[in-house]
């Protein structure tokens, strides 16, 4: 039985993600853990924030990735990591880009929006922009997953939103055009841990990958 065991004990790393961070940006953060030298066992749990964050501070998770940092009305002992930022883009099907296209943002007025739920940073974001651009598009669709919100945006039921970080991405796996980009709403995302000095390799790849891959600047 001990020669059948693996030479290498696994380091287990539980990482906990907020339903509203879109799984192309959970995928790209992770991914330079499966790249180390020490040999990580990967469990992943997606929930709402809060009961992660739960979990976080009984040791059940090593870290929670989210869009937004440790709510302060939380009696929970954690602390936030800025991974980085970045700003949106609007995709829609070739037909409705073909209607919706011309003339951005304008032209997003009266135009089939899918949104991100009101439990979302960038909603806020996003309808103050328009409050600001006065524009008032035809909300369809709320949606606190990003990939049901993209699933119905690639049916061509409504034009829909995503980090402009992954904008080639969603437009290869999904079938749609960027039809415009701004970066006066941004989307943010955090690593949050009950570490403040970081020693998890895990943790360390992330955060470390996040700036020097996907967020280089910040």
């Amino acid at each position: 039985m001990l020669r059948a065991q693996p030479n290498e004990q696994q380091i287990l790393f539980r990482v906990g993600v907020a339903d509203v961070v879109p799984k192309s940006i959970v995928y790209r953060l992770i991914a330079p853990t499966m790249e180390l030298n020490e040999p990580l066992r990967i469990t992943c749990r997606e929930d709402k924030l809060e009961r992660l964050l739960a979990d976080l501070a009984i040791q059940r998770l090593d870290l929670v990735i989210s869009d937004s940092p440790m709510p302060s009305h939380l009696d929970i002992k954690g602390y936030s990591q800025k991974l980085g930022e970045c700003g949106i883009s609007f995709f829609a099907t070739a037909q409705l880009a073909a209607l919706y296209g011309q003339d951005f943002p304008r032209s997003l007025h009266g135009a089939p929006l899918l949104i991100p739920g009101p439990e979302t940073v960038v909603r806020s974001r996003l309808q103050r922009w328009f409050a600001e651009q006065q524009i008032q598009p035809r909300i369809v669709g709320e949606f606190d997953d990003s990939a049901l919100m993209q699933a119905f945006g690639q049916s061509g039921s409504g034009i829909f939103i995503g980090p402009s970080v992954i904008a080639d991405e969603v437009r290869r796996q999904y079938g749609v055009e960027v039809i415009g980009q701004t970066d006066a709403v941004t989307e943010s995302f955090y690593a949050i841990s009950v570490e403040r000095k970081v020693k998890h390799p895990g943790i360390v790849a992330i955060t470390e990958g996040a700036r020097r891959e996907l967020f280089p600047g910040v």
